[in-house]
């Protein structure tokens, strides 16, 4: 475990250096090419923060061909400034295409910025050809239509046997002063269910 620190440790402290001179590399560039003041130092933030934005969009495994573009942009700019610095360029005399290339510098990392963090990933093969499935359902089997019910079969009610329940019916209703329903009927007359319903239908 404590190995593992000590060498996590030393890439950090590593890291932090190289980080600081080229820091101080792109700020002397910028300086000299006519950037002074917070200016200067704000040259440097951009180098430092495109290259995270371009090694994030790297990790995310999207559009890695535009993480490696702006990755690569802004690694030569920050090699360039150390380069220039170690001796080949003299920084009292800058040359006019390094000017021109430092003051064009913001717009380009602002572009390379915007198109990193606001670009939409590509959706994903899967879920494409899913979309393109149609969808499929199932045929349900034919059920047969329902049988009909038959119907019942007529009663055939003599006409003498409706007037005798006429008759009954009325001397229960001038007895009682109710209506006689059709259980009552059925059993005064003896008849079946059938036929007591035929007879209460034409009362």
């Amino acid at each position: 475990m404590r190995a593992q620190l000590a060498r996590v440790d030393a890439v950090l402290v590593q890291a932090v250096i190289a980080a600081a001179l080229s820091f101080a590399h792109l700020h002397d560039v910028a300086s000299a090419a006519g950037q002074d003041g917070w200016k200067a130092w704000a040259y440097p933030v951009s180098v430092d923060l495109l290259l995270v934005a371009a090694w994030r969009r790297l990790r995310t495994g999207d559009a890695k061909a535009a993480g490696w573009c702006w990755f690569v942009i802004a690694l030569v700019a920050s090699l360039g400034a150390n380069v220039a610095t170690a001796g080949l360029l003299d920084l009292d005399q800058v040359p006019a295409w390094l000017r021109i290339l430092v003051a064009g510098w913001p717009a380009v990392a602002f572009l390379g910025g915007t198109l990193l963090a606001h670009s939409a990933p590509a959706p994903h093969k899967e879920t494409e050809d899913q979309e393109d499935v149609p969808e499929v359902v199932p045929e349900l089997p034919a059920q047969p239509a329902p049988e009909p019910t038959p119907a019942p079969p007529a009663v055939s009610v003599p006409a003498a046997l409706v007037e005798h329940a006429r008759k009954v019916a009325a001397e229960h209703q001038t007895r009682t002063g109710t209506v006689m329903d059709t259980p009552t009927l059925r059993a005064r007359l003896g008849v079946p269910a059938p036929m007591a319903d035929a007879i209460a239908a034409q009362l």
